[in-house]
């Protein structure tokens, strides 16, 4: 049954009940465009690889998630691709000082997860407005803890190799006639 807010249907958190995000971690997260609209740009494939023709857009997208430690020093940056209408992303944690364990919880967020992608968002569709480029974001993102080393180099695989795999789906849309 979905849950009501002053009557009014909404969607459950995707995040995991009772964990801190603000814990130290590594974090893999997916943020999509509105409509999967293709504003960062388009997967070419030159010499057997595969990477993203840019916009300005993803230019500045790119540019911006380089920026994160500078925003948020407990932050590294581990492997991300930026593509057509999404971004994947490892983030790490690391706050030595951190010692309570805070639970996710709705309401005011600073120094987790959430806020770190809130203002990157916000960057971003900043940066868009000011330009009057057509843009919009997915209003929610998605995440997943990453546990194990084991996890960690399958996600790092995921993320590298995005681009061919996309390149693949499209032969394959165009050769079933968008059947897949």
């Amino acid at each position: 049954m979905q849950e009501t807010f002053n009557n009014k249907y909404r969607i459950a958190t995707s995040r995991l009940p009772g964990y801190d995000y603000g814990a130290d971690g590594w974090y893999f997260v997916t943020i999509c465009t509105k409509n999967r609209v293709h504003y960062f740009g388009e997967i070419v494939e030159t010499r057997n690889c595969a990477s993203l023709q840019p916009t300005e857009t993803g230019i500045i997208t790119n540019e911006y998630w380089l920026q994160i430690p500078q925003h948020y020093p407990f932050v590294q940056l581990d492997a991300f691709v930026v593509m057509p209408d999404h971004i994947h992303g490892i983030l790490v944690f690391n706050k030595p000082e951190k010692t309570d364990w805070n639970p996710n919880q709705f309401g005011v967020q600073s120094r987790n997860l959430a806020a770190v992608i809130r203002a990157f968002k916000s960057t971003v569709k900043r940066h868009t407005n000011q330009n009057k480029i057509a843009f919009a974001w997915q209003a929610r993102f998605y995440d997943r803890i990453i546990r194990s080393q084991q996890e960690l180099d399958a996600v790092r695989n995921y993320i590298k190799t995005n681009p061919e795999k996309w390149i693949l789906t499209e032969k394959n849309k165009t050769q079933t006639g968008g059947i897949l």
